[in-house]
């Protein structure tokens, strides 16, 4: 960020935009700005402050420890945002008609030393006419201010009225507003800020409830994913449902490629409480899966009933032992009936298989130390029976620790295995998912890994456990060593120290010193709500792995049914309730913000051969550049002569896997460009993308990346 000054003016417009320097339109904004400016300096200095005197403060134990990292995190992350931002941290102001004055509106709340608020939060209610108010529904707005911002300094701003009384001198009326404005411009390979120029309709879906399901439903360039992501800091800031201890927000992008272009967006929005992923990063094989190339196989394993096969095949390694046995203690002999082992099985409902092994194995050992007579120590006597190697063979056998990768795999390479599992599938079927040993993991599979770790839980949190419990042993008794030296060092038995007789504390101050060895995977969830984009190329087996994630089933779906390779026959409603989904509602966005009409011109036909009734958005701007077609040897020509004559932006070259990316050209397949745009987009031999829907999806969605030309070469 460039650093705030409360001397140097804020306003920095070109000559062009002389009108707009009259001091009667911006001298307020110039104070205003200057407070702000001062009021950030001092917070940052005020934070860093309390900052350092946290990490300085003893760590302590327990709650007290937790609290304070919490605060230190609290601190850091308030810090990391103001400093990324100076003034530009306002997005402009607006004027109510109802005594309320001008309120100014940020990405942060702000408020200085005497309680004046200088900024809204843009998510605060006060905020919502800010970005919701039209000339139909001004919301009891007489104009409305956007700011345009290059680094600390307002190179423009834009003026909206809604009332005869906003006229000038208080406002600068222009001919197209902010949002328009700035549709044109270059882009890079992060997706632009864009939270000053958020649109009515794109406002109403962000600021929706939380409850149940909502799906936004919009073409190319209608800003679905710019809703999405606002969506989630907003639902973090507006519903205290969702924070931290309460699960938090799972984001999930469609690849790589996406997540990269939208990094900087939601740390722009302040918020760091947002998990973003791909699918892939669900389950460690993701990163290395490949496409599935057997298209049954692939149709198959995209069922969520197959999905419930991986249940059957763990209930296949947790069936109780039928013969008797008796065990042989130092003391006497105990039988152990099948009845016994069925109740020890049963103890442990709801727990992950690995993870329940150790309360298993516990409650064999209680039913047999109940059966036994005779004095013995009850702790020696479970010790003799935990360590009873006959025992412990007959229960690894019936109840064994399994990688999850060994369970699936076993599933795909063993027929009668899988058939057992999943009885509905005849032997042809079974066969296609044959998998040879070693063969590479596929997307297709990631599913059923999935939920293999999900209800296999971690192979090493038995291990773990035993370990961080023998170190809790060995801590009380050390405790307990020292306690007893201060008592007997306090000869009188009076003041503080006598509080060490209690038990309890003892433990307390044990358990609190011990750290637990356990490495929690943090996209495991729960999480309580989740937002998918581009949900409309997930399978019913893909979203088993979203919705296990949220039991509270708070999701926001966004995607077009009209992108969906493989097609989309239902209605959202109709697939989302066969996933598992039942409180759906659906907002749609139906204005294309970015795509030139040139281009939509000749996208449109394309998707309408293959999907008819395609919901094809309204382009609302004329790029004034007609779509370019060309031979396949231009394409190094083409791209030389746009990189030379443009300084700025990016171009993208989809359907030749062979041309070199540089800085500013990228080189993608369709599916992999979803969710981006580009100033140029070059189409190579698009016919080559394949027939039927999967190929005239590929080529609406590539067609639809350019924001301001596109070029399209085929073959002589």
């Amino acid at each position: 960020m460039t650093p705030t000054s409360a001397t140097t003016g804020a306003f920095a417009l070109p000559a062009r935009l002389a009108a707009k320097n009259d001091p009667a339109l911006i001298a307020d904004d110039e104070r205003h700005l200057a407070a702000v400016a001062a009021c950030l300096d001092e917070s940052v200095a005020e934070l860093s402050d309390r900052l350092d005197a946290a990490r300085r403060s003893p760590g302590g134990v327990g709650r007290q420890a937790m609290d304070r990292d919490t605060e230190i995190h609290r601190l850091t992350a308030r810090l990391r945002t103001l400093r990324r931002f100076g003034r530009d941290l306002c997005l402009g102001r607006m004027v109510g008609a109802d005594g309320t004055g001008t309120l100014y509106v940020g990405r942060l709340g702000l408020t200085d030393r005497t309680g004046r608020r200088l900024l809204l939060d843009w998510r605060s209610p006060a905020a919502e006419p800010f970005f919701g108010a039209t000339h139909a529904r001004p919301m009891g707005l007489v104009s409305r201010r956007r700011y345009r911002w290059d680094g600390d300094r307002v190179v423009d701003f834009w003026d909206e009225v809604f009332t005869p009384g906003g006229i000038a001198p208080h406002a600068a009326l222009d001919d197209q507003s902010a949002f328009i404005a700035g549709l044109g411009g270059n882009r890079s390979e992060r997706m632009r800020d864009v939270l000053g120029t958020i649109q009515a309709d794109q406002d109403a879906v962000i600021r929706a409830g939380s409850r149940g399901t909502l799906v936004v439903d919009g073409g190319p360039g209608t800003g679905k994913t710019v809703v999405a992501l606002h969506r989630s800091a907003y639902l973090l800031y507006a519903d205290p449902r969702l924070g931290r201890r309460g699960g938090g927000v799972l984001f999930v992008g469609p690849h790589e490629p996406y997540l990269g272009y939208v990094a900087d967006i939601l740390p722009g929005l302040g918020e760091d409480g947002v998990r973003v992923c791909t699918l892939r990063d669900l389950v460690p094989e993701g990163a290395s899966a490949v496409a599935e190339s057997d298209p049954v196989a692939a149709r198959l394993k995209a069922s969520a009933r197959l999905v419930g096969a991986v249940e059957a095949a763990v209930r296949f390694y947790e069936e109780p032992p039928t013969a008797p046995m008796t065990v042989t203690t130092p003391w006497s002999d105990v039988a152990l009936t099948a009845g016994d082992w069925a109740a020890a099985f049963a103890s442990a409902p709801g727990v992950p298989h690995n993870e329940a092994r150790d309360p298993v194995l516990e409650e064999l050992v209680t039913i047999l130390a109940d059966r036994h007579g005779g004095a013995v120590p009850e702790e020696r006597l479970r010790n003799a029976l935990r360590g009873d190697r006959e025992l412990l063979d007959v229960f690894d056998g019936a109840w064994p620790l399994i990688e999850p990768a060994d369970l699936v795999g076993d599933l795909w390479s063993v027929p009668a295995y899988l058939r057992l599992c999943a009885p509905w599938l005849d032997r042809e079927d079974a066969a296609r998912l044959r998998r040879p040993a070693g063969g590479a993991w596929t997307v297709a599979d990631l599913p059923f890994l999935d939920a293999a770790r999900q209800r296999l839980g971690d192979p090493e949190a038995s291990r773990r456990g035993r370990r961080h419990r023998a170190a809790v042993a060995a801590e009380r008794a050390r405790m307990t060593r020292v306690v007893d030296d201060l008592l007997e060092a306090d000869a009188d038995g009076e003041g503080a120290v006598t509080m060490l007789r209690g038990q309890d504390l003892r433990d307390t101050l044990a358990d609190g010193s011990v750290p637990d060895e356990g490495t929690a995977d943090p996209l495991a969830g729960p999480f309580a709500h989740v937002v998918a984009d581009e949900a409309q190329e997930l399978t019913d087996a893909q979203w088993q792995m979203l919705l296990v994630r949220c039991p509270s089933r708070s999701f926001t779906v966004v995607g077009d049914r009209a992108q969906a390779r493989d097609g989309f026959p239902e209605s959202w409603e109709e697939r989302l309730e066969r996933v598992g989904l039942d409180r759906v509602s659906r907002a749609s966005l139906t204005v294309n913000y970015r795509t030139p009409r040139e281009i939509m011109a000749e996208a449109e036909p394309v998707v309408r051969a293959v999907l008819p009734d395609a919901n094809v958005p309204t382009s609302i701007r004329s790029g004034g550049v007609p779509v370019t077609h060309g031979h396949v040897g231009e394409l190094e020509s083409i791209l030389d002569a746009w990189l030379s004559a443009h300084a700025e932006g990016t171009a993208c070259v989809i359907g030749d896997p062979t041309f070199r990316e540089t800085a500013r050209v990228r080189v993608l397949t369709p599916a992999l460009s979803k969710g981006l745009e580009f100033d140029l987009v070059v189409l190579v031999d698009p016919e080559s993308f394949g027939g039927g829907v999967a190929g005239g999806v590929d080529r609406y969605v590539a067609m639809t990346r350019a924001t301001r030309r596109l070029v399209v070469l085929t073959r002589p």
